[in-house]
Parts: C-alpha cells; sequence; structure tokens
C-alpha cells in the first residue's frame, strides 16, 4: 500500500467521522430545540406510539407533531391524489421506503374499503419499530439492493416519499425496474407508482 493511497483512506475515515459528530450535534440540537414542544405532544396525545428520536430525525424531522399529525395530512392527500387514478378498493398497496411509519400507519383509517398494506424499507430498527407498533400494515425488511421478495403483478398501488432523492443514477434504474415488476399492469386493475418530490408516476398499462 503506497502512503499517498494509505493518506487518501485515512482522510476519508476522518471526513466520515467528522460527518457523524456533525449529524450527532444538529440531532442534539433538534432535541433541545423541539423538547418543549414534543412533550406538549405527548401530553395531548398520551396514547399515539411514537419510535425513539433517532428514527424520527432519520426519517424525517425531531418534531413529533410533524411526524404524527402533519403526515396524516399527508397520507389524505396522497389517497385523494390516487384516487384520481384508481378506486381504493380491495387494493394491495405498498409504501416503499416507510421508514418508522409515518405515512403508512395512517392508511388504514383513512382508507378502508377492504385494503390490504405493505411497508418496506432497509433500516432494520424502523421495521422492528413498525412491526411492534403498527398492527394493521405487513412489513419488508429490503437491502439496498433492488430486489423484493413479493412475485411480479403483486400490488395495486405503489407510492414512495422522498426516496429516490437518497439513491445513486444506477440505483435509480434498477428500483424502478423491480417496482414495475412488482405492480399489477392496469388490465388487471393496477393503479400506479407515485414517488415525491420528483413527482415520478407510473400508470401501468398493458
Amino acid at each position: 500500500m503506497t502512503s499517498n493511497f494509505r493518506n487518501a483512506i485515512l482522510l476519508a475515515i476522518r471526513k466520515l467521522h467528522f460527518l457523524f459528530l456533525l449529524d450527532l450535534l444538529r440531532f442534539q440540537w433538534m432535541r433541545i430545540r423541539n423538547y418543549k414542544k414534543n412533550e406538549l405532544f405527548k401530553k395531548t396525545y398520551p396514547k399515539v406510539a411514537l419510535p425513539s428520536d433517532y428514527l424520527i430525525y432519520e426519517s424525517f424531522q425531531l418534531d413529533y407533531h410533524k411526524y404524527y399529525l402533519d403526515s396524516r395530512e399527508t397520507a389524505l392527500w396522497l389517497k385523494r391524489h390516487i384516487e384520481k387514478y384508481c378506486t381504493l378498493e380491495h387494493k394491495k398497496i405498498l409504501d416503499w421506503g416507510c421508514g418508522p411509519g409515518r405515512i403508512i400507519r395512517h392508511m388504514p383509517e383513512l382508507v378502508g374499503s377492504n385494503c390490504t398494506f405493505y411497508g418496506t424499507d432497509y433500516n432494520k430498527e424502523s421495521i422492528e419499530w413498525c412491526r411492534k407498533h403498527i398492527p394493521d400494515v405487513s412489513f419488508n425488511l429490503n437491502g439496498l439492493e433492488a430486489k423484493l421478495p413479493w412475485p411480479d403483478n403483486t400490488f395495486d398501488v405503489i407510492y414512495g416519499i422522498s426516496i429516490f432523492t437518497h439513491l445513486s443514477e444506477n440505483m435509480h434504474f434498477d428500483w424502478l425496474k423491480e417496482l414495475v415488476r412488482i405492480l399489477k399492469p392496469a388490465s388487471a386493475g393496477g393503479g400506479g407508482f407515485y414517488s415525491s418530490p420528483h413527482k415520478v408516476k407510473i400508470f401501468a398499462s398493458n
């Protein structure tokens, strides 16, 4: 190993450690800044199950009101958007990149109509929390590789919120191909795939 190569590796390690420290500082700062607001939320909604602070922070913002109530509004908006393209009755719906369930946890209540709900994510802690606290949804732990356990043409609707922004260009295409694989065609009643914030829409066709 040359000295230049060794120095490059050491520099990369130092940078990663520095980024970790910055992230930890930001997390603690948000925790302190939102402490009173979050304590008020817990007193107002004592029965609402909440993930750990770090899981909320990783997936969105360390704000209980935004995690739960604002996400419920997003779920309602998403329901109305999907209904423009298909009737939400007896459908299989997948939240791709569900994180700690901030959207999918509201879907059974808001959609109902004998639909079945699924979530998948690469974060093991998020999936473990979701399985324990969101009983009306089936959860799957996926890897970073674009490979999901369901057979072709499984889902009527698939949505993902701010997922593609975290993927490389190659992974964009790999995951898009995999999602199309498990999405039913329109001829079989499939509604489509929706991804935010890039507004990628795939409405399955023959």
